[in-house]
């Protein structure tokens, strides 16, 4: 029995892989032959799609830039998504987080250790309280999690706007955008020629521990549990709200903690005109890591490899970068949902049934001849 139970468990990890792998794989066959339609110079469009952004150093370096806030998201929304809180607020904090970090980074004297990490704990804490609404509204109220988080990202949005041109704008800088961060706030570099800074390592840990706090510990069982069935982890003996609560406070403490990282680390000043799509981009990388933080790093860095090819093309060639928003969209779409490749599946959990069957068949009759 417990043979069984292994060879389906293997069928199951082994077609999540294949899903995302064949939905990948379908995304980039559509955008190439997108490229091929809309180019007149196609080949020279999908080679600098797919190799662009390996033809230079600094190119390289984008994507490195482009994955690092998408760590902090795409860890966020796995503990979020695992706690089965469908919360789409993400976006909506890695916004106005960014617009409290400015708040503190334009600030004078704090030391140079201790300004950047005011700033990420500021932002985090903000985070983590934004986060934590949609899912109070739940627990009290009932209140369908994804509808009340989406409507929190306009409300972030609209603060954020009028922070930036009635409190926090520079009037010098000739468009809605705080001071300039203090020297003492920003992330240095950690190579030369490139943007990459500090932020990659902070978004390391972050993954790391975002992995070993949800797959790792009694919490992170507990939040999954909640998530594949609260009835059951309440049968259990967990505390189901405080487990929502909690996971929804991790991962918008996550989210502020990207919003910081990304200005402090890319940024003189606070500049956004709207929401960045760094949140959006966060769910489709937990849709991909099929929320297991081990798996963003990867993610993040195929989105940010994708976006950057895209940027090449739409600058080199007559390729527009909505291309990218297309392959986004069916790469979600396949990989989320659950009835594709489910023939495959149940096909090969048959068949590995069978075989156990008949493997123990065989061994009976063996020891049975044996004794005979």
């Amino acid at each position: 029995m417990r043979g069984k139970i292994k060879d389906v468990e293997v069928i199951e990890r082994l077609f999540s892989v294949i899903r995302t792998l064949v939905g990948v794989g379908i995304a980039l066959v559509i955008a190439l032959i997108l490229i091929a339609a809309v180019s007149d110079n196609p080949v020279e469009a999908l080679m600098g799609f797919l190799t662009g952004p390996l033809t230079s150093l600094s190119r390289l370096g984008n994507v490195v830039e482009k994955a690092i806030p998408l760590f902090f998201t795409g860890t966020a929304v796995c503990i979020v998504f695992s706690c089965g809180q469908i919360s789409l607020c993400i976006e909506g904090i890695f916004y106005i987080t960014g617009i409290a970090c400015a708040a503190i980074a334009t600030q004078t004297g704090l030391a140079a250790g201790v300004h950047p990490l005011l700033c990420i704990l500021a932002a985090g804490t903000l985070g983590a309280l934004i986060c934590a609404v949609p899912a109070l509204m739940y627990i009290k109220f009932d209140t369908m999690t994804v509808v009340s988080s989406l409507m929190i990202n306009f409300i972030c949005l609209h603060i954020g706007k009028y922070l930036m041109h009635y409190v926090m704008r520079d009037p010098k800088a000739g468009f809605d955008a705080s001071y300039k961060f203090q020297a003492t706030a920003r992330l240095s570099k950690l190579f030369s020629k490139t943007n990459i800074h500090l932020g990659l390592i902070i978004a390391i840990v972050v993954v790391v521990i975002g992995y070993l706090a949800l797959y790792k510990s009694p919490w992170g069982y507990g939040v999954r549990m909640t998530g594949l069935n609260a009835s059951f982890a309440k049968f259990q003996g967990m505390g189901v709200p405080a487990m929502i609560l909690s996971a929804s406070m991790a991962g918008g403490f996550l989210a502020g903690m990207g919003g910081a990282v990304e200005q402090l680390g890319m940024y003189k000043r606070f500049s956004y005109e709207g929401l960045s799509g760094h949140g959006w981009d966060g769910i489709m990388i937990a849709v991909i890591a099929q929320n297991n933080p081990k798996l963003v790093p990867f993610a993040a860095l195929f989105v940010a490899y994708i976006s950057t090819g895209a940027d090449v093309v739409n600058r080199t060639c007559d390729v527009p970068i909505e291309i990218i928003s297309i392959v986004q969209a069916v790469i979600i779409m396949f990989v989320a949902a659950e009835r594709f490749l489910e023939g495959w599946k149940q096909r090969k959990i048959v068949q590995a049934s069978q075989q156990a069957e008949l493997e123990k068949r065989a061994a009976e009759n063996k020891e049975g001849a044996r004794e005979r």
